[in-house]
Formats: C-alpha cells, sequence, structure tokens
C-alpha cells in the first residue's frame, strides 16, 4: 500500500545488528513561490494537516483585526495556534482570552480529552476532577474561531459549520497560502470536530515558507503572517509543553524555525529566510509518516534530519535535540539494545 501512495523508507529501527521495524514517509521542501528544493517519496501526495494548519487558521484573526480589537498578547495568539498539553498554564491562557472577548468555556465545540502532560492528568484523577473543554489540545484554536465569529458579528452556536462564514474565510486564506483554489482543497472533520485541509505536500511546504516570509503577499495578510510567527516563536511553550518537539525545537533554534506538528503523524516546519545561508530564501517543510506513527517514535527524527540535511542546525542545537533526532535504543535496564535511524537522505534536481 506505502509505496503506491508515493511514501517510501524513512525510518529504521535495528536490534541486534538488523532491521526489525521500518516507518515510510514523505517529505516536501519548498520556498515562498512554491518552488521545490527537495524532497524524499512523492512531494503530491494529498494528505491532511491535521494540526500543522493551526498557524493558517488563526490567520484571519489577525489580519481582521479582531486580534487588536480585543488587544490580544503574543503568548495568547500563541496558544491559539497551539496543540497545546493542558497545563493549568495553558487553561489559564485560553481562559483570559475568553473572558477579554466575552465567551464560555461552554461555547467550545471540541469536546472533552485528559490533558496530554500525563502529571496533570494525574493530578486531575487523583482530585477527582474531570477535565473540561479548555483542557483540550485545540481548545485555544475553539477559542481563536469564536473571537473572529464574535468580532464578526456571526453566530457561535455553529461556528465550526464549513459554511460558516469564520470557516469559509480560514479556508480561502489556506488555499492562497498553499497556492491553490478553495475548491482545490479536500475538507474533512478533525478530531476535535472543525474543518480540516488535505493538499499535496509541496502545497503545505509552500504554505510554511509563505508564513515565514511573506514580502510577497497583501500587506494585511503579511502582517497576520508576521504575527502569527512571532507568537508562536517567542512563546514555543504555549505551542505544545513541557518535553513536546514544536516546543524544544523552537526554544533551541530561537526564533529561525517554526514548528507546528498534527496528527497521525504530521510536521509542518518553517525556516527564516538567511538560516542556512545569507541569500537563502525562507523555506517551508511538511512531513508525513505514512502509518500514523502512533508509538510517536519515527515523526521528530525525521524532522530533525531534514533539519540537519538542509543545513539549518548546528551541532550544538542537534546535540540539544538529541533525545528527538536519530539515537540508541534502551531497555528497562537502560542497555543499549539497537538504534533507530533514518535511511534516506533528501533529493535535489
Amino acid at each position: 500500500m506505502m509505496p503506491e501512495m508515493g511514501y517510501r523508507p524513512v525510518v529504521e529501527l535495528t536490534r541486534g545488528g538488523i532491521v526489525e521495524s521500518i516507518h515510510h514517509g514523505a517529505v516536501a521542501v519548498a520556498d515562498p513561490s512554491g518552488v521545490l528544493h527537495a524532497w524524499w517519496g512523492d512531494a503530491e501526495v494529498v494528505t491532511f494537516l491535521r494540526s500543522s494548519a493551526k498557524p493558517f487558521q488563526t490567520i484571519p484573526l489577525l489580519e481582521s483585526g479582531a486580534a487588536d480589537h480585543y488587544q490580544l498578547s503574543l503568548e495568547q495568539i500563541a496558544v491559539i495556534c497551539a496543540s497545546h498539553s493542558g497545563t493549568d498554564e495553558h487553561a489559564r491562557m485560553v481562559a483570559s482570552i475568553q473572558e477579554r472577548v466575552g465567551l464560555s468555556e461552554a461555547d467550545l465545540l471540541c469536546g472533552v480529552h485528559p490533558p496530554y502532560h500525563r502529571q496533570t492528568a494525574k493530578r486531575l484523577l487523583k482530585q477527582g476532577l474531570e477535565p473540561t473543554p479548555n483542557r483540550h489540545n485545540c481548545s485555544g484554536k475553539h477559542t481563536g474561531m469564536l473571537t473572529l465569529a464574535s468580532f464578526l458579528g456571526e453566530p457561535l452556536e455553529d461556528y465550526i459549520n464549513p459554511q460558516h462564514p469564520v470557516q469559509v474565510q480560514i479556508l480561502q486564506t489556506f488555499a492562497e497560502m498553499c497556492g491553490l483554489e478553495p475548491e482545490a482543497v479536500v475538507l474533512g472533520i478533525d478530531g476535535c470536530s472543525a474543518p480540516v485541509f488535505a493538499v499535496p505536500l509541496v502545497a503545505a511546504a509552500t504554505a510554511f515558507a509563505r508564513l515565514m516570509d511573506p514580502s510577497g503577499l497583501d500587506p494585511d495578510r503579511a502582517d497576520a503572517c508576521r504575527g502569527v510567527v512571532t507568537a508562536m516563536t517567542s512563546h514555543p511553550y504555549m505551542v505544545a509543553g513541557p518535553d513536546r518537539f514544536d516546543t524544544r525545537l523552537m526554544e533551541v533554534t530561537t526564533g529561525r524555525v517554526l514548528a507546528k506538528g498534527g496528527a497521525e503523524a504530521y510536521q509542518g516546519i518553517g525556516v527564516r529566510e538567511g538560516v542556512i545561508s545569507p541569500d537563502a530564501p525562507a523555506l517551508g517543510v511538511a512531513i508525513k509518516i505514512g502509518d500514523g506513527d502512533r508509538a510517536g517514535r519515527a515523526r521528530s527524527v525525521v524532522a530533525v534530519s531534514v533539519l540537519e540535511d538542509l543545513g539549518v542546525l548546528s551541532d550544538e542545537e542537534r546535540e540539544a535535540l538529541g533525545e528527538f533526532g536519530p539515537r540508541e535504543l534502551t531497555n528497562y535496564r537502560d542497555l543499549t539494545v539497537g538504534h533507530i535511524q533514518t535511511c534516506f537522505h533528501l533529493q535535489r534536481k
């Protein structure tokens, strides 16, 4: 199945000197003009971004003037872009937006799940407290959508309906960032019940490149993109949380790289212009692990290796990301039993 879908081997796990398991995937690297700079597998694979689309779903909130109207801070904008861990800090930040706009946690249609942060989930359980919608990893995104609806004077009750003006505006914006017509974007329903988008990997990579260097876009759109990037890279903890790859990558690279992962092993990355070399363009990276990587082993390994291959990471940064990149595998007695490593190199024209 995977070869037909355009996925090729990307990560192998070894034990006793033999390959025990293999993950397949695809990678696309593009610049803001949509030019494909590097790839592995089929860069035209169409797949859902899931939560990797959140930075683009936030752009209309800034572009419309709603973020300024409600005087949202960069930290609040970051949590709107987040798949957060449900810690007390995250829940309070989401609630602070709701209070400022005049919304209620009860307005959220994202559903409920235990916090991603295990210590927080255990504490709530021990205290006999049920998780509430603000603990949901998508509560910031939903609060942002409600904020835009409130600003536009549109209904709050069905804000996740694909025909709702907020969702129509978000789809139009996302498609434009990808260089596509809205009709070319495949729509689905995300785990949080909001619309979710599928596009070719190269189109998503183009969108991330334009997010990092929006100089070719309309001035209002460009300002909104810069606001999203500044919020996410200056407050990476809000975007994910403790021990999470997106947060750690943005902390380590100090504003040069933006990261936003999504469910089923999607990873979007943006690299600022001039990072690889003084005249290098901004780059967007879209990564998809074909099997969904439910154990969470492959996606970050591929992402770190791609950034290394592109020349984005210094030796010190690579070392700081050691727990997420290619590494030794240990057992319950802390004995080295094998390795998790990439088995590809990016192709270039």
